[in-house]
């Protein structure tokens, strides 16, 4: 029988947020694959978990990948870490759980912390629909693209970022889709955890005078629906009732569902719809 890949959360800070069924597990494993050995060893000890463990990331994703994929095959269970929180959110064990699946292994997760989670539940903002971007790419065009895709984006931005490319990110963020409110989360679950509710525009103010530490993760408020519906009106008042009625009619529509959609568009009633095609 082929062996399986569980996907282990770890702590994301504090190392007592580490479930119980993630030591049983990583104890158990044949083997643990894990971001980074060194940084993980600490967790490892901390717990008395004695199981080999080999190093599996960006830089050795795919013939790691073939190894492991080979080893599960034959029978083995493995384990995959990253350095903190859930493998495969913002690092290469998406890329292995792929594998696995085109392998017919099975894949299972052991759930625990998340830094985007737990950002978002902090910051007073929205958590009904969010965004998120984890990190901004570091190529000037993907990163612009990126940011313009936000610029009327609704749902709460969730975006990490280390602390000496904060200032241009919160730059760049301001300058591309305007003053928002804003959470800056930083070193989560340990023992300086801040929370920074501010706006975007007065956090660039205040890192240009105070140099940023730590992880943070940036929580942003989306464009509000008030914002996005006037500029939906906008839009459309720029032409003349006429032409937006045309608009409709070519497209098939009934004349009096397209003086419907015109009023509601425009954000007006249908009899000024009426009365400014009776004066056209």
């Amino acid at each position: 029988m082929p062996g399986m890949l569980y996907l282990c959360a770890t702590p994301i800070g504090n190392l007592e947020d580490m479930t119980f069924r993630a030591i049983r597990i990583l104890k158990e494993a044949d083997l643990i694959a894990a971001e980074d050995t060194r940084n993980s060893i600490k967790l490892l000890n901390h717990y008395d978990i004695t199981t080999p463990m080999t190093s599996y990331h960006e830089y050795n994703k795919i013939a790691k990948g073939k190894s492991l994929v080979e080893r599960m095959a034959a029978g083995e269970t493995i384990a995959l870490i990253s350095d903190a929180g859930m493998p495969g959110i913002s690092d290469p064990g998406e890329d292995l759980v792929k594998m696995c699946q085109e392998a017919g292994i099975s894949v299972t997760v052991v759930p625990g912390a998340c830094a985007a989670v737990a950002a978002l539940t902090l910051s007073g903002l929205p958590t009904g629909r969010f965004v998120f971007e984890a990190f901004l790419p570091p190529d000037k065009k993907k990163r612009r693209l990126i940011l313009e895709s936000l610029v009327s984006e609704p749902r709460t931005l969730v975006i990490y970022e280390a602390p000496h490319r904060l200032l241009r990110t919160l730059r760049e963020l301001n300058d591309q889709i305007g003053d928002r409110s804003l959470a800056v989360c930083r070193e989560l679950t340990k023992k300086h955890e801040t929370v920074f509710t501010t706006t975007l525009a007065e956090a660039v103010a205040y890192y240009e005078e105070h140099e940023p530490r730590g992880e943070c993760v940036l929580v942003i408020a989306g464009k509000s629906y008030d914002e996005l519906r006037q500029e939906a009106i906008n839009e459309w008042v720029e032409m003349t009732i006429l032409e937006h009625m045309a608009y409709y009619l070519q497209q098939g529509s009934e004349k009096k569902e397209a003086m419907k959609q015109v009023a509601r568009d425009r954000g007006i009633s249908k009899r000024d719809v009426y009365r400014e095609l009776l004066n056209s």
